[in-house]
């Protein structure tokens, strides 16, 4: 069960001018649900994206970067199997699979960017795919962003789509993207899955900036497990149907418009994190850069014995203390660390706060969201980072997965 995430509304996803999504249910590992998408794009549309760092990286991305210089006219995106760690086999199958799009849409299969999530070290049911391009094709809307949604989750209980419009100086821009993820989440650049797009009229230096900026303010802000994907994408197109981003306003605004919606959906992963129940916000501040607030803030959130304590709604400081101490910065001063859960000071230069009673923690964790907030006096930067807790469900929803 997510977290304060209601599934997403259709009529409140916009459609972008110049983007077609189609789905259909191929069968690639379940039969009867939703399991490939295809995206036609405007010709002239400018594409750009971040990629998973992981050495092993997927057959998908080795593709999706290569074709990313060329002009891109479509996406086919299938969940089920993530074609990664299968050597040369996979590489060829990626590309049959853009082969077999391109005869669909009329393109080159260099114009095609393919994407990948599922079970690792598995074939690619290249048949099955190809089998359902043509009702992915025949299902082509522009008012079809739930269902793609839905289309590219795999351990994911809610699919995650969000809309914004944006004012520039030539008119209403819009944006609207959707992600996928649930577990192996910590990405080292996006997140497992993620798409946005706008009409604005942008140039594909200043879209790849947008893209990396949304991506650290968003994707790379977050963590279920702590582990980084093979298959990390994250996409941002602009077909330029509507109106032209040139100036540095207006640039400010669509890049802000997109982070926005990033940050949504990076948000709306945690909250649908595998077996998650609470919804944290970890913030560190006064450190002497944005970077080792950062790593303070993940020593709290990849901390198996904190996020257990998290879901048991026990306000065990020692082990958030303890994480913070573990966190490698160097010469920090844990006498003049403070500790907040919620308002609530819990520990003050380094100690527990007299003021501090039981109970005022316990409340404020057994919530569905919290802030834990560590404050490190040592400088003026800030970073924040959210997460969840580690229940149950998790370990049976990991042990179960391949079932």
């Amino acid at each position: 069960m997510a977290v304060n995430l209601p599934a997403p509304d259709p009529a409140q996803l916009h459609a972008v001018p110049g983007v077609e999504l189609g789905v259909a249910r191929a069968g690639i590992r379940k039969p009867d649900r939703k399991d490939l998408l295809l995206m036609r794009l405007a010709a002239a549309t400018t594409v750009a994206g971040v990629f998973t760092r992981n050495r092993f990286c997927a057959a998908p991305v080795v593709l999706a970067k290569a074709h990313l210089r060329n002009a891109v006219r479509a996406l086919v995106v299938n969940t089920g199997n993530a074609n990664a760690g299968t050597g040369r086999d996979g590489l060829a199958r990626a590309l049959a699979v853009c082969r077999a799009a391109a005869m669909e849409l009329g393109c080159g299969p260099l114009q095609v960017l393919p994407f990948s999530t599922g079970v690792i070290m598995e074939p690619l049911p290249v048949e099955r795919i190809v089998t359902g391009l043509p009702a992915a094709r025949r299902d082509l809307r522009a008012h079809n962003w739930a269902s793609a949604a839905e289309a590219i989750m795999t351990t994911d209980t809610v699919p995650k789509a969000f809309s914004r419009k944006v004012r520039l100086t030539g008119g209403e821009a819009t944006v609207t993207g959707i992600a996928k993820g649930s577990g192996m989440i910590r990405p080292d650049m996006a997140t497992m899955l993620g798409f946005v797009a706008t009409d604005a009229r942008v140039s594909k230096v200043a879209l790849q900036r947008m893209a990396k900026t949304a991506a650290d303010q968003s994707f790379n802000a977050i963590t279920v497990d702590g582990d980084t994907s093979t298959n990390d994408a994250f996409i941002c197109l602009a077909t330029g149907k509507g109106p032209v981003a040139r100036s540095k306003k207006d640039l400010e605004a669509l890049g802000g418009a997109i982070t926005e919606v990033a940050q949504s959906l990076a948000q709306a992963i945690v909250r649908d994190g595998e077996g998650a129940t609470k919804f944290v916000t970890v913030r560190v501040e006064r450190g002497r850069s944005a970077a080792e607030c950062r790593k303070v803030a993940y020593a709290i959130a990849h901390s198996p014995l904190v996020k257990t304590a998290f879901f048991a709604g026990d306000p065990n400081l020692g082990r958030i203390l303890a994480a913070v101490g573990n966190s490698g910065v160097a010469g920090l001063d844990t006498s003049k660390v403070d500790l907040y859960i919620d308002d609530v000071r819990v520990a003050r230069a380094g100690g527990r706060d007299p003021a501090y009673r039981e109970e005022q923690g316990a409340a404020a964790m057994n919530k569905a969201e919290f802030l834990v907030r560590a404050v490190l006096h040592r400088g003026k930067a800030a970073s924040t980072v959210w997460t969840c807790d580690f229940s149950y469900d998790y370990v049976r929803i990991n042990a179960e997965y391949r079932s």
